[in-house]
Formats: C-alpha cells, structure tokens, sequence
C-alpha cells in the first residue's frame, strides 16, 4: 500500500461522493440534466462538468483553450471565470458525453489516488492555481465534491448521505475556520465566547472564545454564559457555510440566544466559500 494514512480519509471520503454523484446522474434523462441548482447560472449538467473539469486538472490535463461569452451575469470575479471554462466548454455536450467523460475520468482518478505514493506535505498545485500540501488539497476536493453532490441532491430532490465521510471531512474544514469567521471577519470583541450547537445528521459542539489580546481558541467545552448561542440543523449549517443559502432564508431554522447583534454579524459572514 504505497498511500500514505493521513491521506487516506480523504481519498475514502472523495471516492464516496463521486461515487454517489456517478450514481446521481446515470439515469437522468436529458432534460433533467438541465435544472437549475442553487448555485447561481448552474444547472446539473454544469455542477458535473465543474466536478470533471477540477478532476482533470488534478490529473494534470491542460486546461480548456476556451473563451467565455461575455452574457454570464453570475461570472464576477477572476475566480468564477477560472471555475466557469470548464464548466462552459461542455455547456452543449448531451448526457451520454457527460456520462462517458464522468466515467472515464473517475477510471483515471481513481487509479492515480491509489496508487498515491508522496508524502502528505508534498506541495501540490490545486485547482484553484493555490501551492498548497497535498494532504490539504485532498481534503478540500472531498470537501468540493460532497459539497457538489448535495448541491445535485438538492436539485434532483434526492435528499441523502449527510453523515457520509464527505461530510465529516467537510464537518473538520468548516470548524476550522468558525474562529476566522468570529474573531477576523466579525471582529467579536475581546472576552466573547460563541456556541455552535449544531443536531441533525452530524451532531456537534463548538465553543470559539476570543482572549484580551482578540485571539480566537476553539474547542468542544461548554462554555458558561456565552455571549451567542447558535442551535441548528447540520444541513442548515452547511448550507450557510457553503454559501449556499442567505441567513434570511433560514432564520427560522436557526434558534440564537444572547447579543443579537453580534450573531447577524457573524451569520452575514458565516460563507466561507465564493
């Protein structure tokens, strides 16, 4: 076995998510591959040409020579119009395409992790042009991915595998930046401490404290009078996390106890991803 065992997690994790995606989408019919998720401009058939675009990229297939039409409204950023070329060179191509090219690239990628001999710190070019460790880019395409296929469930109204090892991959990176969120992008002030009770699929407890000096310690202890409580589902936090949905749109779904204030502030920066 020449992978690594930090590595392998993410590598279960990333083979169960384009499996379930595989799955997803072999039996849709063409027009299905046509409706609308919730990413903005996106419809199924794009989320997995972005899937098979990024995995190409991790293969080291040169990227698309393609020009964009200049009428994508949601194309914004340098960013999105990096993501948007592989996305929009297949825009015509019919489902049996974008199935046999789904397949053939799981085929090649599948085989390039197993046989994955170098070690986690490796520095690697990711997908989004970023030198980053190969261990941290493994996570983030499971992240990418199962993000990915919630996005297609939702779509295609086949709610599932909220508990899966995608989630709890994407579960470990999201809490990671919960102190970034509060202590950098709200600018919490010093001695407040914040509660994540997050039920549902994947239950947690996170308590992000923020020292004299503005520095922000996260770890699972309750914390006693904590200046904001947020209790919620998994698959809201998620959402939010993943930018998926706006604050409004759940502010049901979200129970918050204590200085109000501050917990709109933190969810109007809770997005974590473009």
């Amino acid at each position: 076995m020449t992978v690594h065992p930090s590595l392998q997690p993410s590598i279960d994790a990333w083979t169960h998510s384009i499996e379930a995606i595989t799955e997803l989408v072999t039996s849709l019919a063409e027009g299905e591959w046509n409706k609308a998720t919730c990413l903005p401009g996106w419809s199924v058939r794009d989320v997995v040409s972005h899937v098979i675009g990024l995995e190409c990229e991790m293969l080291g297939d040169p990227r698309p020579i393609h020009t964009l039409p200049r009428d994508l409204y949601h194309v914004r950023t340098e960013s999105a119009r990096r993501m948007e070329v592989q996305v929009d060179v297949r825009r015509h191509h019919t489902a049996p395409e974008m199935l046999s090219e789904l397949e053939y690239t799981v085929i090649r990628r599948s085989r390039q992790l197993r046989n994955e001999s170098r070690q986690p710190d490796a520095v690697v070019r990711s997908p989004l042009g970023e030198e980053r460790s190969l261990e941290f880019v493994l996570q983030q395409r499971a992240f990418d991915l199962w993000a990915h296929e919630q996005d297609l469930r939702r779509a295609l109204d086949r709610p599932g595998n909220l508990d899966s090892p995608g989630a709890q991959v994407t579960r470990d990176l999201l809490v990671k930046v919960l102190p970034t969120v509060v202590a950098k992008r709200t600018q919490a002030p010093a001695g407040s401490a914040v509660v994540f009770d997050v039920s549902g699929a994947l239950e947690f407890l996170r308590t992000v404290r923020i020292d004299t000096q503005g520095k922000a310690t996260i770890d699972g202890s309750v914390s006693l009078g904590p200046t904001v409580t947020f209790a919620l589902d998994w698959d809201v936090f998620h959402q939010l996390a993943c930018g998926r949905v706006r604050p409004s749109a759940v502010a049901e779904q979200i129970k918050i106890d204590g200085d109000r204030e501050l917990a709109e502030a933190i969810l109007n920066n809770f997005a974590v991803t473009p």
